[in-house]
C-alpha cells in the first residue's frame, strides 16, 4: 500500500512538473527563433541590388567651350571642385598663348559639365534617364557597373516629362523589368539606386510617401521618401520584387540638399514618352486650344455642378479644335472621352496622350447642363500670345442702376456691335461701375458679364430680368470675361 501511495506521488510529481515546464515557456525571453521572424518583416535589399544594380548605369556629360587664351595652370579651387565631385582631379596642363604672327584656328575645350544616372532599357543599348541630364551635353558617357565606358548617342529628349533616351553600342546588356505602376501602394518600400554627387552604384530606400502628385502639367510624379541628391536623376526607383516603377527626377528642398520629399517619373508614362522619341526622336502631343482653371466648391455649388470638379474654361484661342468644336469661356469639362476630369491638370495630360487627329468626345457643363462636344485633335505647338482690345466704343444704351443692381454694386450697359465683334460674343453686357458687394467679389470696370445663376445675357435688359428672378437668400453666380479670360464670381448682396 505504501509502495502504491509513493508511486503515485512521484508520478504526479513528473506531471505537475511537465506542466509547468511547458506553461514556463511561454514566460521565457524571446528565442532567437522569434527574432528571426522579426527579421524577417524588415525589408532585406540585398537580393534587390543584385538583381538590377547591373541594369543601373552612371551618365557623365562633357560641354565643348571655347578655350581662353593666356597660359597658367588651372586655379586650386576648380582642382578642389573636381575631386570633390568626380572623384579625382584634372590633370594640371599648362595653357599655351597664341605663337606671334601666326593665325590660330578657333579650339575648343571639353569639360566635364554634370553627372547623372540611368538605366538599360533594351538588350540592345538602349538607356533611360532625365532630360535635363543630358540637355546641352555636347558628349554623353556611359559607364555600366562593370567599369565599361561608351559614347551615347542621344536619340531624343523631352522637357515637359524630363524623359530621355540615349542609345550605346553594346548587346547582351542587362535590361530592367517594368514594373505596373497601378499595382503600386503607398507605403510600400521602394529602393533608388544612382549616383548622388558622382558616388557610383549608390543605394537608398524608402516608401512611398503619396501617388498622383500634381508638381507638372504633364505628369503626376510619384512622391517617396528616399534619399535623392544631385547625381541621382535619372536613376531607377525600384519595387520589392526589383521591378522598375519610376525614374528619380526631383526634389522638394529648401536647401538644395535632401529633405525627405523626392519625386519619381511613373513608369508608365515614361514609357509612352520613350516609345515615341525611340521612333521619331520627338513626342507628339494633342491640344484643343483652351485656356482652363480650377473649378471652386463656391461655384460648383451655385451654378448646380454638385461638387468641385472639371476644368473651367476661360478661354478658347480663336480658330483651335475647341473653338471648332463649340466650346465656349465659362463651360466646366467634366468628361473627356469618357475619362472624368476630376482636377484640371487632368485635361492637359488626357489631351496631351492623345494623337494628333483624333475625334474625341468632350462633355461640357453649360448653363446647368451637360453636352457632347466632338473635337478633332490637333498637334501641340508653342502658346500663342493673347491680345486684348484696347478700343473703347459709346455704349449703344446708357448705364443701367435698377434696385436690383444697386445691390450687387454693379451699373451696367449694352455692348455695341464693334464692340461684340471684336470680342466674338454674341451678348453680354459691360460693367461701367462696380463698388461693394460686386468689388468683394472681386468684379471690377470692364469686365463684360455673360450669365447671371446660369441664364445668358444678352443685353441690360437681359441682366435685370435675371437679378430680379435671382433668390436673394443665396450668392448671385456671374460669369464675366476680363480680356481674352471667364471665370465666375459669387456676389454676396449686403444684407
Amino acid at each position: 500500500m505504501m509502495f502504491r501511495t509513493e508511486r503515485n506521488r512521484i508520478r504526479s510529481f513528473l506531471v505537475a512538473g511537465a506542466f509547468m515546464l511547458a506553461s514556463g515557456a511561454a514566460l521565457l525571453p524571446a528565442t532567437p527563433a522569434s527574432a528571426q521572424t522579426q527579421a524577417r518583416v524588415l525589408p532585406d535589399f540585398t537580393d534587390l541590388v543584385d538583381q538590377v544594380g547591373p541594369s543601373v548605369v552612371n551618365i557623365r556629360t562633357v560641354e565643348k567651350v571655347a578655350e581662353r587664351g593666356g597660359s597658367g595652370e588651372m586655379d586650386e579651387e576648380m582642382q578642389e571642385f573636381f575631386r570633390r565631385f568626380f572623384g579625382q582631379p584634372l590633370p594640371n596642363i599648362p595653357r599655351q598663348g597664341p605663337r606671334p604672327n601666326r593665325p590660330q584656328a578657333p579650339q575648343e575645350e571639353a569639360r566635364p559639365r554634370g553627372v547623372g544616372s540611368g538605366f538599360i532599357l533594351t538588350t540592345d543599348g538602349f538607356v533611360m534617364t532625365n532630360a535635363h541630364v543630358v540637355d546641352g551635353a555636347s558628349e554623353v558617357l556611359v559607364t555600366l557597373v562593370d567599369k565599361r565606358e561608351f559614347k551615347a548617342k542621344i536619340i531624343g529628349a523631352d522637357k515637359r516629362t524630363d524623359v530621355a533616351v540615349v542609345k550605346i553600342d553594346a548587346t547582351g546588356l542587362p535590361a530592367v523589368k517594368v514594373g505596373d505602376i497601378s499595382k503600386l501602394r503607398v507605403g510600400e518600400w521602394v529602393m533608388a539606386i544612382g549616383s548622388p554627387f558622382g558616388l557610383e552604384n549608390t543605394v537608398t530606400a524608402g516608401i512611398v510617401s503619396a501617388k498622383q502628385r500634381d508638381t507638372g502639367d504633364y505628369l503626376p510624379f510619384i512622391q517617396t521618401d528616399v534619399a535623392i541628391n544631385p547625381g541621382n536623376s535619372g536613376g531607377p526607383l525600384i519595387n520589392m520584387r526589383g521591378e522598375v516603377v519610376g525614374i528619380n527626377s526631383q526634389i522638394y528642398s529648401r536647401s538644395g540638399g535632401f529633405m525627405g520629399i523626392s519625386f519619381s517619373i511613373p513608369i508608365d508614362e515614361a514609357i509612352r514618352v520613350s516609345e515615341q522619341l525611340r521612333a521619331n526622336g520627338r513626342v507628339s502631343r494633342g491640344r484643343i486650344g483652351v485656356q482652363i482653371d480650377q473649378v471652386t466648391k463656391d461655384v460648383a455649388e451655385s451654378i448646380g455642378l454638385g461638387k468641385a470638379q472639371g476644368a473651367l474654361v476661360r478661354g478658347v484661342e480663336p480658330g483651335s479644335p475647341g473653338e471648332k468644336a463649340g466650346v465656349e469661356p465659362g463651360d466646366i469639362i467634366t468628361r473627356f472621352d469618357g475619362k472624368a476630369i476630376e482636377k484640371p491638370s487632368d485635361l492637359p495630360r488626357l489631351v496631351g496622350n492623345t494623337k494628333p487627329g483624333t475625334k474625341s468626345t468632350v462633355t461640357v457643363f453649360r448653363r446647368g447642363n451637360s453636352r457632347d462636344l466632338t473635337v478633332t485633335i490637333a498637334e501641340f505647338e508653342p502658346d500663342k500670345p493673347t491680345q486684348t482690345s484696347e478700343r473703347e466704343e459709346q455704349p449703344a444704351s446708357k448705364p443701367s442702376a435698377s434696385a436690383a443692381a444697386k445691390s450687387l454694386g454693379l451699373t451696367v450697359s449694352d455692348l455695341t456691335a464693334v464692340q461684340k465683334k471684336e470680342l466674338k460674343l454674341k451678348g453680354g453686357v459691360k460693367i461701367d461701375s462696380a463698388t461693394d458687394a460686386a468689388t468683394r467679389a472681386g468684379l471690377r470696370e470692364g469686365d463684360i458679364v455673360l450669365a447671371v445663376n446660369n441664364t445668358e445675357v444678352g443685353n441690360a435688359k437681359e441682366f435685370e430680368s435675371a437679378l430680379v428672378k435671382a433668390d436673394k437668400s443665396k450668392p448671385v453666380s456671374v460669369l464675366f470675361r476680363r480680356g481674352d479670360w471667364a471665370q465666375y464670381a459669387l456676389i454676396r448682396p449686403a444684407r
